[in-house]
């Protein structure tokens, strides 16, 4: 049951949908990813890497919810519930337990990467059927990228 309709042709709103969901699920698990790191990190570098994850959490939850009312804005109902993340997600399952700064920095830099590649794929699918969500796509690429580097720079 469609409540919002939308204004774009059926087979483009299937590809602009499937982006838009994919992004969602990536950006809520990155999100759960930074902060599990977060709760558990350990090492000279705890205080910093901790902080850092925290701009992370908040980069992720807000480009969620601009996704997911993206997608509403559409007529496609947005799917976060954490049995579809679980099921979807492109990151890797992050470590149980204690975690060093080291390795801390270096599952965000895969995790980041996995996003982004996975970010860039949307950016090239919704060009053609729907350039205002490409737009979003590439500024939470550009914003994902950012993050990537300081990470990135931290193991250096």
């Amino acid at each position: 049951m469609y409540v919002v309709k939308s204004p774009l042709p059926d087979a483009d709103l299937k590809v602009v949908s499937e982006a838009l969901q994919g992004a969602l699920l990536d950006l809520v698990d990155l999100s759960l990813v930074a902060k599990q790191i977060h709760w558990n990190i350990v090492g000279p570098r705890f205080r910093s890497i901790h902080l850092q994850l925290d701009e992370v959490v908040a980069s992720a939850r807000a480009h969620s919810d601009t996704v997911a009312e993206r997608a509403s804005a559409l007529g496609v109902p947005p799917d976060g519930r954490a049995a579809t993340v679980a099921s979807s997600s492109g990151i890797k399952p992050t470590p149980a337990g204690w975690i060093k700064d080291e390795d801390a920095v270096g599952t965000m830099v895969d995790a980041l990467g996995a996003v982004i590649t996975r970010m860039r794929e949307r950016v090239e699918a919704t060009g053609e059927p729907d350039p205002v969500s490409q737009d979003l796509f590439i500024g939470i690429t550009a914003d994902l990228e950012k993050h990537h580097w300081m990470f990135q720079a931290e193991n250096a």
